[in-house]
Order: structure tokens, then sequence, then C-alpha cells
């Protein structure tokens, strides 16, 4: 049974078993991964999974079911479980299903060219990498893992009200780790790439940037523990971002779970301090043109200026806060109840460059890797202690790799003393995105 016919038969059969409103979910994921080793392929796996969420108002509260297979059988079991789901809660939450959006952002993020790429292709290609990487200097002695990976998701959303959505979007990562060798010293470094455009690759620049990076951290020293003047290269500071993503979730706020609650139009960051989530940026490899719940998804300014402008909302935590919904109800899987959480949030870039702001620091440090940002970070008081890679600078100019580093701050207190914005904005998978950023300082430990 094709999709659109499954959905047309449940809600209708929905409708006639006492469901006042009910909405169908689907979603479809084919992803293709393989690494080298060696030259050779040291693990190649496909996958192709997806389901169907069920939900529906029934006797004042939402029920949920969800199915892996779509036949008739499935009807009766969502429209029976998400009875049973629907009975046990204790009240009626609220939540309803949307009529839709007035307009929806014609946006598409499926590339047919990337769709056409062979997997024999793929494979030569991430060869090629590793060949080019273990060739770039003697120093290089192997890569810990050298991945390509590809994904397409498809997504349906349709309910009883006349809404009817669908969305398909496709996008491809490398990811190499190298190590190098001196002596009985060994340093590893790594690249990132993320792309709807196969052409675009180059495998001798990934291979470059990434024993260039293992390379420059041989010869660590030691310096003094204490705060310095910090640059975070744009991929630590995505990473920190990512870690506390939630604060500006008003779920969470509504929660007591993050001191951003009541906070809007008030200043938490620096002048020079701007964040969007943008489900259409050309680097979103994950985006949408609707939510969760059918909302139509927008670019949203969270923060302008150091100003807080808006939460992240869903339908149900805009109608407690009395504002619209932003487009940011999460459903990560057809088998998921909704959440809030970004589409693709991210720093705006500067002016600076990297070298720029480098050149401006007398004594400080400059951070390429956060390490244990799950177990070491506070989201509610915004605290961290993360483990940290990276150089020390001196005199403007990069002295020496930093032997393994604690950095300790406060991330509240980290948007307010930014002091200069780099040019340089890149993404890491997940959605987030920075350019460097210098703060005024973080504390630092060296082991």
């Amino acid at each position: 049974m094709d999709i659109q016919t499954f959905q047309g038969e449940l809600l209708t059969k929905a409708k006639d078993s006492g469901f006042e409103e009910a909405e169908v979910y689907f979603e479809n994921s084919i992803s293709f991964q393989v690494s080298i080793f060696e030259g050779e392929i040291d693990s190649y796996e496909t996958s192709d999974e997806g389901g169907l969420g069920f939900r529906g108002l029934y006797h004042g509260k939402m029920g949920y079911a969800y199915t892996e297979k779509i036949d008739v059988d499935s009807i009766s079991f969502l429209i029976d479980g998400a009875k049973v789901n629907a009975e046990v809660l204790d009240e009626d939450d609220g939540s309803d299903i949307f009529e839709g959006s007035d307009n929806y952002s014609q946006h598409s993020s499926f590339n047919d060219v990337l769709a056409n790429i062979s997997i024999p292709e793929k494979i030569a290609f991430i060869k090629e990498v590793e060949k080019k990487t273990l060739a770039y200097d003697p120093r290089i002695v192997t890569l810990n893992y050298c991945v390509l990976q590809d994904f397409t998701r498809e997504r349906v959303l349709a309910n009883n009200k006349g809404l009817s959505l669908q969305d398909k979007m496709n996008g491809l990562i490398v990811f190499i780790s190298v190590v190098a060798k001196q002596g009985e010293e060994m340093k590893t470094g790594g690249a990132v790439r993320l792309t709807r455009d196969f052409s675009s690759l180059d495998a001798e620049e990934i291979a470059k940037e990434a024993a260039e990076e293992a390379l420059s951290l041989l010869g660590e020293k030691s310096i003094p523990s204490r705060k310095y003047p910090i640059i975070m290269r744009h991929d630590a500071s995505a990473s920190l971002l990512a870690a506390f993503t939630s604060v500006f979730s008003a779920e969470e706020a509504q929660k007591d779970q993050s001191l951003l609650k009541d906070k809007v139009g008030e200043g938490i960051g620096a002048e020079n301090f701007t964040l969007i989530d943008d489900p259409f940026h050309p680097e979103a490899l994950t985006s949408s043109h609707f939510d969760g719940e059918g909302v139509a998804t927008q670019k949203t300014t969270i923060i302008s200026k150091g100003t807080l402008k808006t939460l992240l909302h869903n339908r149900q935590t805009s109608k407690l806060d009395g504002v619209e919904s932003t487009g940011h109800a999460s459903k990560p899987s057809y088998k998921s109840t909704l959440s809030v959480a970004p589409n693709h949030v991210y720093v705006v870039k500067g002016e600076k460059s990297l070298s720029d702001m480098i050149a401006s620091i007398e004594d400080g440090v400059l951070i390429i890797e956060l390490s244990g940002l799950h177990s070491g970070t506070n989201t509610i008081s915004g605290d961290f202690s993360v483990a940290a890679t990276g150089f020390h600078i001196v005199n403007g100019e990069i002295s020496s790799a930093v032997k393994q580093m604690t950095i300790a701050g406060n991330f509240f207190d980290y948007m307010k003393s930014i002091e200069a914005v780099g040019s340089d904005l890149k993404f890491v998978p997940g959605g987030y995105g920075s350019p460097s950023l210098k703060v005024k300082e973080l504390s630092v430990t060296v082991d």
C-alpha cells in the first residue's frame, strides 16, 4: 500500500473511531557508509528504515502510536494504540492538530546530482583521500578513521484538517582522523566536510587539512594553569554552542531548566554576538520547510547584537507564552513525541580573520577541539569544564601546541565576554555553525 492511500484510510477510520482530530507522520531514511583502511574497505553499511507515527485527539486527550509496517492491519493497530495511550493520560495538555501555515518555503534540500553519484565513485573518492593523506608527510603513520557517509530522508505529514506536506533531503559527510608520529610522540588531527555537491570535494585539500593539524600538534609544551584570553576556533565554538543549545528552548525554560526564562528583550550577550536559526542556509544539510507539527519553518533571529529576541517554540510552548510558534517542533523520528529543538543554528560571522585575532593576543590560547562535552557541561547553570586541544599564543603568534588542557567557564558569561567575531563561519555535523570567537578569558588547567 502506498503511503498516500494508507494515510487517507487511516485518517478516515480514525474519525469513524471517535478521534476528533488526527495526524499521520511518515518518515523514511536511506543511508550508506563506508570506512577505508590501508586502501581497502574496512566496513560497509547500508540501511533503509522508517515508519509511521499516528497521533489523534480522543476524548480531549492526545494519544500516540507508531508502526514500521504500512499495511491494512496496521490501521486498527495504530487507532487502538493511540486510544489506549490517550486514556492513560491524567489530563488534557492542550495539544491539538495544526491546520497549516499560510505560506511554506519552496526551498529544495535535495540534490538530484548527488543522488545519482554511484557507490563505486564514492568509494574511489574516500580511498583517494586516505592515499593522499598517508603520502602527505612521512610522519603521518596511519588514520584512525577515514569515512564517507551519505543519507536521504523523506517525510510526509497529513491530517484531517486538510494539511498535506512532504519534503525530501540528502547530503554527504566525509570525516577523517589522522595520526602523526615524531619520536615517541603521537598526535591526531582531523577534517570534516558536509556537502550536497559531490564535485566540490577535493581529496588533496581534505588530506592536507587533517595532516597539517596533526603535524602542528607535535612538540607540545606545558603552560602555567591560569585564566587566559581565548580564541575558540570555528569548530570548537560550534561544538560548545551545540552542547548548550537547549538553553534557548522555551520548553526547557517553562520547566525552569533554563536561565533564559523571562529574559526575552534583555541583553544576554556581547553586542557583536548574533545567533540565528536558518533551515534554508546553503550549508544546512538537514533543512525542512515544515516542523514536526506542520508549522512552516523560517529564519529566526534568536539573539540580535546581544539581545535575546525569542526562545524556540513549538505550538504548545507558544500557547503557554502567548506568542507564535517559531516552527521548532522537533520529531527526531516517527516514534518520537514532540519536543523543541533548533533546525540549523549558527553564530553570524564577523569581519575578523583568525590570523587577525591571533595577532591581537600577547599571551593566550587558541582552542581547536573540545571533548567530554556531554559530561562536562551543565545546561542549567551554564557551567562547563571540558578537555581541550590547542595552541599557546605568544606575542601575536602561535608558539607551540599545549599539553592536554581543561578549560572551564560559564556559557552565559561566555556569550557576554565575546570580544571579536571571525569571518570563518563553518558548520559541524548536527546543524551547528560558528566562526572563530575571541573571548576575554577562560580558566585553563594544564595536566
